[in-house]
């Protein structure tokens, strides 16, 4: 059985992943308006109202601006920490939610939803209780990883052997230290509980890379601070300096885009 892993939107305007399999797929995030979910879904042959719930990473806006229409109108579950649940329920921006959606999950602690085994991952970022998530099923794995300003020896443990990962590349820092962004958001970003850098998202993939994994995703770009094709190539470029020149060379890496469905991840 496959397991499918498509960014419906991914940046700092909006961010919604779908991953799953035949039986049991969920959205990760819901960081657009319901319609645009719905669209997005539908452009890969699916509907909101047939997804097993959403995961929750955080509550900023970008993650969760259209969870109270998609809760509303669909009534789908909502898996999120005890902290994120009660900042997203204290969010006047997505409305009221009845609180009976949401199932309370725990950092580092795995659970089931169907087929998929989900584990919430620990990572540093500015929000009540950030997680990232790992989906496990029928001896495959894929992660979603974004929105976090460093990463430590057990984020990397945890995705080394992953078969596929959509994983942040926010910003050139270059870009950034001379764009106008006000001096307080540029040291956000850089921060610890920031945002990962092309060059360090490529460093992070050094590290976990393996002969079978076959597809990374490059999501949450920003889009006053990065391109497309400087981070690709500052990802490639990060990769090839390690002790195997050929490391990644073979493998696809692909961008999520901001304003359409990304392409589709089969494995």
């Amino acid at each position: 059985m496959k397991m499918e892993l498509c960014s419906i939107a991914s940046g700092s305007s909006g961010n919604c992943i779908m991953a799953g399999m035949d039986g049991c797929r969920l959205m990760i995030d819901a960081g657009v308006s319901g319609k645009r979910i719905e669209q997005g879904l539908n452009t890969l042959g699916h509907k909101t109202s047939e997804m097993q719930g959403v995961l929750v990473t955080h509550e900023h806006i970008d993650h969760i601006g259209g969870l109270g229409v998609i809760a509303r109108r669909h009534g789908l579950p909502i898996y999120a920490t005890e902290k994120t649940k009660q900042a997203i329920l204290k969010a006047k921006s997505v409305g009221k939610i009845d609180e009976s959606l949401f199932y309370v999950i725990e950092k580092n602690v795995r659970f089931q939803i169907g087929d998929l085994e989900v584990e919430p991952m620990e990572i540093s970022h500015d929000a009540a209780d950030p997680v990232a998530y790992i989906l496990r099923a029928h001896g495959k794995s894929a992660a979603v990883v974004t929105d976090l300003g460093v990463y430590d020896s057990n984020l990397i443990e945890k995705l080394s052997g992953l078969d596929a990962l959509l994983l942040e590349a926010n910003h050139d820092v270059n870009m950034l230290q001379a764009g106008p962004y006000p001096y307080y958001l540029k040291q956000r970003i850089l921060g610890a509980r920031g945002h990962l850098s092309n060059e360090r998202a490529g460093q992070l993939l050094r590290r976990i890379w393996h002969d079978g994994i076959k597809a990374v995703i490059l999501g949450h770009l920003s889009q006053e601070n990065n391109y497309e094709l400087l981070a690709y190539e500052t990802v490639r470029l990060e990769l090839a300096l390690g002790a195997d020149p050929k490391l990644g060379k073979d493998v696809p890496i692909y961008i999520a885009k901001r304003d359409d469905v990304s392409e589709r991840i089969e494995f």
